[in-house]
C-alpha cells in the first residue's frame, strides 16, 4: 500500500531510491540544486555506466549544477517549460511529492509525498497509471545540451541595436517574466534568455539575473523571488525576440 512521507522521510526515501536503482532512474523536478549527498549518489551511479534521466522545468539552472551534470556521461538532461510535477522513479519504486531536488526546499520547506512500490500488489495499478504519465512527460520534453560557446552572430550597428528600444514607449506596459515572454513569442525560455544576453540587456551572476543599464532603459526591472533575483520585461518585447 502507498505510504505517506513527510519532508525528512521523503528526502531519505529519494536517496534510497537513487542508491537502489538498477536499470531505470528518472528524476523529475522543476528546480535543481543538488545537495552534496545527492551529487555523490549520482556520481557513483554514473561510474557504473548506468543511465539517469533528469527532467527539469526552470531554465535558470545554477551554473554549478550545469558543470556537475555536464560532467556525468550517463546523465540525460531534458527540459520541459511547463513542468510542475515532482516525481522520482527507479525499477521498483516511485515517489510523488511536492519536494523539488532543491537543497533549500529539503532543509527549510514543509513538504509531503507518497511512496509507491510496484512489488506491492495493492500498488501495481497505481504504479502503472503514474508510469504512463511519466513516459508522456519524458517523451514530450526536449533534450537539453549545454553550450559553452554562444552562436556567432553578425555584429549589429549601434543604430540597429538601439532601434527597438526607441520605437515603442514601454513605460505603461504590463511586465512579464521570461517564461511568460517565451509563451507569447512561442520559443523556449532558454532562447528568450539568450536573446536578452546576446543583446546586452541582461546578465547572470551566480544564481541571479540582473538587467544591464541598457536593459533598464528598455523597461527591465529586477525582482526578488523564492529562488533568487530575476528580471521582468514589458510584454511588447515579445514581438522583438527572435
Amino acid at each position: 500500500m502507498a505510504r505517506f512521507l513527510n519532508t525528512r522521510k521523503a528526502v531519505s526515501e529519494i536517496e534510497d531510491l537513487i542508491r537502489d536503482a538498477d536499470q531505470r532512474l528518472i528524476l523529475i523536478s522543476p528546480y535543481l540544486k543538488l545537495s552534496k549527498d545527492f551529487k555523490e549518489l549520482l556520481t557513483y551511479r554514473n561510474s557504473k555506466d548506468k543511465i539517469t534521466t533528469v527532467i527539469f522545468g526552470k531554465q535558470e539552472l545554477n551554473p554549478n549544477e550545469m558543470k556537475f551534470l555536464q560532467g556525468l556521461r550517463f546523465v540525460i538532461l531534458k527540459y520541459n517549460q511547463d513542468l510542475h510535477a515532482k516525481c522520482y522513479l527507479n525499477d521498483d519504486k516511485m515517489i510523488i511529492t511536492s519536494l523539488n531536488l532543491y537543497e533549500f526546499s529539503m532543509n527549510n520547506n514543509k513538504e509531503m509525498g507518497v511512496l509507491i512500490n510496484k512489488n506491492d500488489e495493492s500498488d501495481k495499478e497505481l504504479f502503472a497509471d503514474a508510469l504512463k504519465e511519466i513516459d508522456f512527460i519524458d517523451e514530450t520534453s526536449e533534450r537539453f545540451e549545454f553550450t559553452s560557446i554562444p552562436e556567432k552572430k553578425e555584429p549589429k550597428s549601434e543604430k540597429q541595436e538601439k532601434s527597438y528600444s526607441k520605437s515603442i514607449d514601454y513605460s505603461k506596459s504590463k511586465l512579464l517574466t521570461t517564461k511568460d515572454l517565451s509563451q507569447k513569442a512561442k520559443i523556449s525560455s532558454r532562447k528568450v534568455n539568450s536573446w536578452f544576453v546576446d543583446n546586452k540587456l541582461m546578465y547572470k551572476k551566480e544564481d541571479d539575473w540582473y538587467a544591464t543599464k541598457k536593459g533598464k532603459e528598455l523597461g527591465g526591472k529586477e525582482k526578488e523571488g523564492q529562488y533568487g533575483k530575476f528580471v521582468v520585461w514589458p510584454e511588447e518585447i515579445a514581438m522583438e525576440i527572435n
